[in-house]
């Protein structure tokens, strides 16, 4: 049986639904069961990430946890010690890649290497995945989409190599399962490296429409979310990385593709997989 902590996040929700699809027992814990909408089979347990005891029942029979939450950072090391103290063997932690590839304001990787610290001090077998930014992260153009074709926004010309969640998932699934990534750190990263430019054309271009990508000036888009009710830490991460990446391009790796016998898919394929989300 596997633990999914963070279960309803963009990787988190995409791993429990490939380890149900393969028959694997899953218990998924989020902050909300009753608005889970997870795969059927799926053992639901309402606990907080950043809390550090979890319900008791959540461990009975795991083999293996997933961290993928940055709300854990803090209580992670309690969670992964009650997890061992049940009979876990291993973790699995999505980082982040800029904890190699420094970018953005170094307190958020701060955050991603305490997670990855933890883990390695846990005494179960760990494997760390660093991954770029997610494809899923233009899901925040919908918003600007449903009023036009033009999707605004800083630093166009930054350029990062982003990920399918399905890819990610798909190596979270193998180092739960297997025993062949245990101590290993992956950076894991989509297949092309590409502008903010290049994402609203190939969007465009998936969902048929003639879609634009506007540069603002980065005051104009933190005062934009933050009009929006969004934290400051929102426009803090977002801006900082940004900014770093119209300087120097992420990282791109094949790491994906030696691992699981398949080219990664590409940011056209996740835009094909989300079509409903652009266009209802």
């Amino acid at each position: 049986m596997f633990v999914v902590i963070g279960a309803t996040g963009t990787v988190g929700r995409e791993a429990v639904t490939q380890l149900r699809a393969r028959g694997s027992r899953v218990t998924a814990v989020t902050r909300e069961p009753a608005t889970a909408k997870l795969p059927p089979g799926t053992v639901v347990v309402q606990g907080d990430p950043s809390v550090p005891s979890l319900p008791e029942h959540t461990w009975d029979g795991a083999e293996a946890v997933l961290l993928t939450s940055r709300a854990a950072v803090a209580s992670s090391p309690e969670i992964l010690s009650a997890a061992a103290d049940h009979g876990v063997r291993r973790v699995v932690v999505v980082s982040a890649s800029t904890v190699e590839y420094p970018a953005g304001e170094p307190r958020f990787t701060a955050g991603f290497r305490a997670l990855e610290a933890a883990a390695e001090a846990s005494g179960l077998g760990w494997t760390i995945l660093r991954c770029a930014d997610f494809d899923a992260n233009a899901l925040a153009w919908v918003p600007q989409l449903r009023g036009g074709d033009v999707v605004r926004g800083a630093y166009g010309t930054a350029a990062t190599s982003p990920i399918h969640e399905r890819d990610i998932a798909a190596v979270v699934v193998r180092a739960l399962t297997g025993d062949d990534d245990h101590g290993r750190r992956y950076v894991l990263t989509g297949p092309h490296s590409l502008t903010q430019y290049d994402k609203a054309r190939i969007l465009g271009e998936v969902i048929g429409r003639d879609l634009s990508f506007l540069e603002l000036a980065p005051e104009q888009v933190r005062a934009a979310m933050t009009a929006q009710g969004l934290p400051d830490e929102v426009p803090d991460r977002l801006l900082g990385s940004l900014s770093d990446y119209a300087r120097v391009p992420g990282p791109t790796t094949d790491t994906v593709a030696e691992l699981l016998g398949r080219p990664a898919l590409d940011f056209a394929a996740w835009a094909a997989d989300h079509v409903a989300a652009f266009t209802h």
